[in-house]
């Protein structure tokens, strides 16, 4: 709820004897025996591997990567997509487990990409380095959403838009409010976080939103706020600021496009359901 304020192969060996040991009792023939001389047959030195019909076949799940190469990425299931991006499980700690570990322990992919370092880094199994890595692609999908919105109208592209709020702040576990500010064709200047609250309650301040939408310039705007519940359905408080933020910016020649709830899964559009 957002609160209007006031102040601002397996290498196994398997020792196949192709070469038989003389039979037992035989006895080499040589020099002043009967009967000419016998070749001493002689084990082969070195161990022949075995075929790769002989192999024991492989799990599917110690395949990923050849799978994702085969069928593609949507073929291979979430734990199997974590895995690649670990690669390898910490010594004493199996990499598939510990994809399993942190699909349970956050409850979702968007709450594990959603995570702090600090929270991936207190779990067993995942070091600095593979925290980093679980980050780092959070940041690139970011980006890219970000790039979707680059040199475009965000009226024509209100799908792009939804998709990059959600992932930027659809699976916080706080409110948080975003203000994209965009020029008089309604291309993105600059995303920005302008308040951050608590599980239920967060103040946001018009006047701030106004001044640095005059800052940068900015003939219009779409502001969002998340609802950590799930639930987007607009509190008494999300109209009210809805209804103060159009009637403050509009004073100053900025348009409000829309004002948008966003859940994990689902979005509230203001604009769409007529300001009400």
């Amino acid at each position: 709820m957002t609160e209007l304020a006031c102040m601002p192969a397996s290498p196994y060996m398997a020792t196949r004897r192709d070469v038989a040991r003389p039979a037992a009792g035989c006895a080499e023939r040589g020099p002043g025996r009967d009967g000419p001389p016998a070749t001493t047959l002689r084990e082969p030195p070195l161990a022949v591997l075995a075929s790769d019909s002989e192999a024991p076949a492989a799990r599917p799940r110690d395949m990923p990567r050849e799978r994702l190469r085969a069928a593609g990425p949507t073929a291979l299931s979430d734990v199997e997509l974590i895995a690649i991006l670990l690669g390898s499980g910490l010594p004493g700690y199996d990499v598939f487990e510990v994809a399993r570990s942190l699909l349970a322990h956050f409850g979702s992919l968007r709450a594990m990409l959603d995570a702090q370092r600090e929270e991936f880094e207190s779990l067993r199994g995942i070091g600095p380095a593979k925290a980093s890595v679980l980050q780092a692609v959070t940041e690139l999908a970011r980006r890219a959403l970000a790039e979707a919105l680059d040199d475009k109208p965000l009226v024509d592209s209100p799908g792009a838009v939804e998709d990059y709020l959600r992932l930027l702040i659809g699976g916080r576990p706080h409110e948080v409010f975003v203000c994209l500010f965009l020029d008089a064709r309604h291309r993105l200047i600059r995303s920005e976080e302008s308040s951050r609250g608590s599980l239920t309650r967060m103040a946001v301040y018009p006047r701030e939103i106004v001044r640095r939408a005059l800052m940068l310039n900015a003939a219009s705007l779409i502001v969002a706020h998340n609802h950590p519940s799930g639930a987007v359905q607009p509190s008494a408080s999300d109209r009210r600021l809805t209804r103060v933020l159009r009637e403050t910016l509009a004073l100053v020649e900025v348009q409000l496009i829309d004002h948008l709830v966003i859940g994990a899964r689902e979005t509230f559009s203001f604009a769409r359901h007529g300001w009400n």
